[in-house]
This record gives C-alpha cells, structure tokens and sequence, in this order.
C-alpha cells in the first residue's frame, strides 16, 4: 500500500481544517453534526458482527470497536474542555494518550456502551452549544500541546469534523468490504 492510499484510509474525509470565526450558519451546521453524530454511528454500526467490529479499518490502525469506544472517550474529554472553557478564565486543560486509552480493556468491550454514553452526552451537549451566547462561543482553553488557545466556536467545528472523521473509518471500510 501506498503512503498516499494510506493517508486516505486515514483521512477519508481530509484532514481536519479549522474555520477560524465560523458563521452562524457554520456553527448550525457543526452543531447538527455533533446532534447527529450518536444516531449516525449507530446506523454505521448496528448491522456489523463482531468479528467485523474487531476488523481495522486501515493497515495499523484501530479496530471499529476501538473507534466507538474512542469516539465516547474524546467527545466526553471535549465535553469537559467546553464546560472548564465556560465556567473559568481561559483554563489549562488536561491531555490524555488517546492511543493507550484505545488500549485499556474498556475499549474491547461491546459497543452498545459507548453508544449509549454517546446519546445522552451528544444530548447534552448539543443543549448547552444551542445555548451559548456571542461572547461565551468566544471563551477560550488552553492545550499544553499546542502554541495557541482554542476558541469554543472554533472547537465546535473541529468536533463536527472527529465525529464524521471516524464515522467515515466504519462507513468506508463497510463499503470496501461490502458489508
């Protein structure tokens, strides 16, 4: 395989690309994908076997049973980072190893776990970003790994990308499969 093939195995959407001061419009439509986000991956999901969920989706990558499972992992860490954004004054956030957490035994267990954390907390979420006013989609954190703090409006769209980013690893490799 080519590092080009394997860059689009990896990348089957393109790489994030961040909007800087997003529309309301933008911001409408990042918020329906993150809404949109649990019922989508459970359609994506619901007809695999679990010999199937345990497939990766590209050479040395993740399982699909890891991608949900990471997908409940990052988005309740992104849920948190907006919340500490919201209530402090440009909070340093904690990082995590995303790659050892798909690790732990939790990441092996049956997806219909992290589905369901994945439905109440897109619910919530989607409630407190429908309620964030001009000045409060401008509040900021800090993440020790990058050289800039992130704006909450900005971060809505990156977390619209994560989720159809891995919704397009199962989708993808279920039509290559033709599963």
């Amino acid at each position: 395989m080519t590092d080009t093939e394997l860059h689009a195995l990896k990348f089957p959407i393109g790489e994030y690309q961040k909007t800087v001061d997003p529309s309301a419009a933008q911001l409408t439509a990042f918020i329906s994908d993150i809404h949109l986000f649990p019922q989508r991956l459970r359609e994506a999901a619901e007809t695999l076997s679990q010999a199937q969920l345990d497939t990766t989706y590209r050479p040395g990558g993740w399982t699909i049973r890891q991608v949900i499972h990471h997908c409940a992992d990052s988005h309740m860490n992104s849920f948190i980072r907006f919340k500490l954004a919201l209530t402090e004054d440009t909070p340093t956030i904690k990082p995590y190893w995303e790659d050892r957490w798909a690790e732990c035994i939790d990441s092996k267990m049956a997806i219909e776990f992290s589905l369901h954390i994945l439905d109440g907390l897109h619910t919530r979420w989607t409630a407190l970003l429908e309620s964030l006013s001009a000045a409060e989609l401008k509040r900021e954190f800090n993440h020790p790994e990058h050289h800039a703090p992130f704006k909450i409006d900005e971060y809505i769209g990156m977390y619209a990308w994560h989720s159809n980013h891995h919704l397009a690893h199962i989708t993808a490799l279920k039509k290559r499969k033709g599963w």
